[in-house]
């Protein structure tokens, strides 16, 4: 879901993380808030006035973010779920569960806990901003944090998956039903039909406004929703075809291994321009030695392939490249995407068993889906 991203800092064991989408968000809210929002509202400041209550602004509101977000983490830790962290982006912010609730009432308090805290928020900084004699560039910051948060609460308590409202309907129809699939299905059809509604409101906007920016920012929000909405429901499937399966089901047994002895130079020309792995287990007498990637080849100067052995070259394996065979294979996906790797050594204590790829996976996945017309 994210690209590149920056660790800031942890709260209560949660880290907190900003993708690099963030900062594009940061300088629209900023700039939106000293040329317009600020001068519009609290007229005769300095100009300079104004950059320092947009800066204040956005930066106060992506706190704010971060405690919605946060309330979500620590219910769900409350509940049992495993948090990955929080993370900052475009669009506001992420907590990252590990898996699903494990009930419809957990799942329920973990949903509604973000928009209470918005709506606290939102009062606590109404009441900041009214019942204290502050300047009015504080003053003028407070309200428009007041504002904000609560508008927060209500556009996120939309029934629209994954949105909080789309989550709190969504446990109500897996209360009803026990099908927490058939819950995440229709919810997530209603976040997709929403998607398509912000893009239809967004082009509505342009065409009779001219009002590029913001027609564009409900569009791009559309797709983003209409996106996310049926990622969801994938995710839950995928979750579902794996969990509880062995790696040794997927995983290719007989797997392309090379020599410890052969140059890198070799490696390059006799395995990787021919079978374009990124990955190569590396062999001495049917014993697993280590692995090397193509990170490390491109890390070796050219001048030295020639003279550098693939066994001086390659690392040991470890948990960020192997897996036992007798792993949970939807464990072994979510390590494939937390450290982007598309292969997993199968080891079985120094004998290579098998090579588990995140394409046999996926494709596994999408035959079973097929076959069965999820």
């Amino acid at each position: 879901m994210f690209g590149k991203t920056i660790d800031l800092f942890s709260v209560f064991g949660i880290k907190i993380r900003l993708d690099l989408s963030w900062f594009v968000v940061a300088v629209l809210i900023t700039w939106s808030l000293a040329v317009d929002f600020f001068p519009r509202t609290y007229e005769g400041l300095a100009p300079s006035a104004y950059w320092v209550m947009g800066a204040a602004g956005a930066l106060l509101l992506f706190a704010s973010v971060v405690a919605h977000e946060l309330s979500h983490a620590l219910v769900a830790r409350r509940f049992g779920v495993e948090m990955r962290g929080i993370t900052l982006f475009l669009f506001g912010g992420v907590a990252e569960m590990a898996d699903e609730p494990p009930s419809p009432k957990a799942e329920f308090w973990v949903a509604i806990a973000g928009p209470i805290a918005s709506l606290v928020l939102g009062g606590l900084f109404f009441v900041a901003a009214g019942a204290l004699t502050l300047p009015p560039e504080v003053a003028g910051v407070l309200a428009y944090l007041a504002t904000i948060n609560v508008l927060l609460a209500v556009f996120n308590l939309v029934p629209a998956f994954p949105l909080d409202g789309g989550r709190i309907l969504r446990s109500v129809l897996w209360r009803w039903k026990d099908s927490l699939r058939w819950a995440t299905r229709v919810t997530s059809a209603i976040g997709a039909g929403f998607g398509f509604v912000l893009i239809g409101l967004g082009v509505v906007l342009l065409v009779t406004t001219r009002d590029f920016v913001s027609a564009m920012w409900l569009a791009v929000l559309g797709l983003f929703l209409r996106g996310a909405a049926r990622m969801s429901y994938q995710q839950l499937l995928l979750r579902r075809v794996l969990e509880g399966e062995p790696v040794s089901r997927f995983m290719k047994p007989e797997p392309i291994t090379v020599p410890r002895h052969i140059s890198v130079a070799e490696l390059v020309e006799e395995y990787v321009y021919r079978h374009h792995h990124k990955l190569y287990p590396v062999v001495d007498d049917g014993r697993l030695v280590g692995c090397v990637t193509t990170r490390q080849i491109r890390e070796l100067p050219r001048e030295e392939w020639e003279t550098t052995s693939v066994g001086a070259l390659a690392s040991g394996c470890s948990p960020e490249n192997s897996v036992p065979p007798d792993a949970d294979a939807m464990a072994a996906l979510s390590r494939m995407s937390r450290t982007r790797a598309s292969r997993l050594l199968v080891v079985d204590g120094e004998r290579l068993v098998g090579i588990l790829t995140l394409k046999d996976l996926l494709e596994f996945f999408s035959l079973k889906i097929e076959l069965e017309q999820a």
